[in-house]
């Protein structure tokens, strides 16, 4: 598959392999860790973000393309909606069927509500289907909880809300043995003992996997705990609008099928939020890891309701997307990849920074070796760095790649490339969304009634998130929202039914002058020819 350029420098690769294996590259100060990102960082690309004019984040700066749709018309402007005809009745509504969604439910029925799942694709399409590397769990004896909230907090830039961090980290043990439990295969030695690995920015092994398809396994196994409880999933149907009653407090949700666009009414006591990220909004024209559904709606949605945003302006770059071929161009590369050992390597075989840096640090790397260095590695559609495979095998024994990274092994040799004996190209791909709607910790917004889990949440990590911490949190925070909505339901009385913030939300763009021929939420993205947002930089 390699040829020209590609091919020449994979030799240079190939003859510094056994002293890159050995050496290495030293960690980065805090000082020189800021620079670099304050450099080449996307997150500090001023042009690329809009100041918001209306909302209740009025004056604060987002990416110029979810600023257009969080200040866009509703999809019910000029529809009849008659909130009389209700559909469907229940006591907490879950908008978003991946692994937040999943977790809310299953807590939520296990309290006794009656509730139902919504999702816009099928039960599973969601960014946990696409995880791969783990999740974190301080459950080995040399680690704690306050070493995991230590490692997490300065990855995150000292920005995460303690309160959630905390949640976070001490309830990281027990998530890990209810998916147990449940049945997830979790790595485990002959006498049942798990296995945990490093990832960037971890001082332990923490890293609980399965394989290289830990998210489709946790997802395969919450998806089947769902439907064997008969919780209801109302699937191909996106909500795009909350409801609130006449006292302000959420009451439940217009869905729209997204085969007939028939328009139904969901009434529900609580709300919980679990829409996932943004990555199909391809920021600043980035590829992306992320499933074809991940379009912001969550944020749109809750936002035009009165619920405060978080940390909207910071996105994950993963460092190791797919660079080539441009088959998979921006599939995720795990970083499990390089808790294995294999390293970071330039057009002339330089391992350039060290394998195991926090995401945004190691993206940022990766961005510079490719620009102001000039020692990326050109192909036909792009540039990226080498990601050596083989040192892998090298460093660990013959056998461990197709042991324990699997899928990674078999998504490159359908290209005729074997990562067990040739290195990869990468380049960072869009990953994360670590800004979201705010949340105290009991995974309510400061709209009544109205929660959110999984990654539709900002400040659980700050503004950057470590490996493994966003199965993590989907779990945590999953399972919090649907016990606590579910507690809360048992005394809520919905008032009379209203879209009236909807008008007043329009109003209020028209008074600050905030003209759109944009609607949202998105749903989908839309991927035309010639399209130059789609143009990786």
């Amino acid at each position: 598959m390699y040829k020209g350029e590609m091919l020449e420098s994979m030799k240079k690769v190939e003859a510094a392999r056994a002293e890159n294996a050995v050496l290495e590259p030293r960690r980065m100060t805090a000082d020189e860790k800021e620079k670099l990102l304050a450099t080449y960082h996307p997150d500090y690309k001023q042009s690329e973000f809009k100041t918001l004019e209306v909302g209740v984040n009025k004056g604060d700066k987002v990416p110029t393309e979810l600023a257009a749709l969080l200040q866009a018309n509703s999809r019910l402007n000029g529809k009849a909606v008659d909130l009389s005809r209700i559909d469907y009745d229940v006591d907490v509504l879950v908008i978003g069927g991946g692994g937040a969604g999943a977790s809310a439910a299953i807590e939520a029925d296990n309290n006794g509500a009656n509730v139902m799942i919504v999702t816009k694709l099928r039960m599973g399409d969601a960014n946990t289907m696409m995880a791969e590397g783990g999740i974190q769990a301080a459950d080995k004896p040399n680690d704690s909880p306050a070493i995991h909230y230590l490692d997490a907090f300065g990855g995150g830039h000292f920005a995460a809300k303690p309160e959630l961090l905390y949640k976070l980290v001490t309830e990281a043990p027990e998530a890990i043995q209810w998916l147990n439990e449940l049945g997830v295969e979790f790595d485990k030695t002959a006498d049942g003992t798990m296995v945990t690995t490093h990832g960037g920015g971890t001082s332990r092994k923490r890293m609980h996997a399965a394989k290289d398809y830990s998210g489709a396994e946790i997802m395969r196994t919450l998806r089947d705990e769902v439907q064997n409880r008969g919780i209801p999933i109302v699937d191909f149907t996106a909500a795009i609008e909350l409801i609130k009653d006449d006292n302000g407090n959420v009451a439940g949700a217009v869905l729209m099928n997204m085969e007939t666009e028939e328009i139904l009414i969901a009434k529900a006591k609580t709300v919980i939020i679990a829409t996932g990220g943004a990555g199909r909004l391809h920021y600043q024209g980035f590829p992306t890891s992320n499933h074809y559904g991940a379009t912001a709606d969550g944020l749109v949605l809750g936002y035009r309701a009165g619920a405060k945003l978080l940390y909207a302006d910071t996105l994950q770059y993963h460092p190791t997307g797919a660079a080539y071929p441009e088959q998979i161009f921006g599939a995720l590369v795990t970083e499990k990849v390089r808790s294995l050992g294999a390293k970071l390597i330039n057009v002339d075989g330089e391992a350039f920074m060290h394998p195991l840096e926090t995401r945004d640090v190691s993206a940022a790397s990766i961005i510079r070796e490719c620009s102001d260095r000039g020692k990326g590695v050109h192909t036909d559609d792009g540039v990226g760095v080498w990601l050596d495979t083989p040192m892998i095998e090298l460093k660990n024994g013959e056998g461990t790649i197709e042991k324990r990274i699997p899928a990674m092994m078999r998504m490159f040799a359908k290209y005729g490339i074997d990562i067990r004996k040739e290195p990869i190209l990468v380049y960072p791909t869009l990953h994360y969304q670590n800004g979201g709607l705010q949340i105290e910790a009991n995974g309510m917004t400061n709209v009544e009634n109205l929660y959110v889990a999984g990654e539709a949440v900002g400040g659980i990590h700050g503004r950057n998130r470590l490996m493994g911490n966003s199965l993590l949190d989907i779990i945590v925070f999953g399972r919090n929202a649907g016990k606590e909505a579910s507690e809360k339901a048992k005394s809520v009385k919905v008032g009379e039914l209203s879209l009236k913030h909807v008008d007043e939300f329009a109003a209020e763009m028209k008074q600050a002058g905030v003209v759109s021929d944009i609607v949202s939420p998105k749903l989908l993205p839309v991927y035309t020819h010639g399209n130059p947002r789609f143009e990786a930089k």
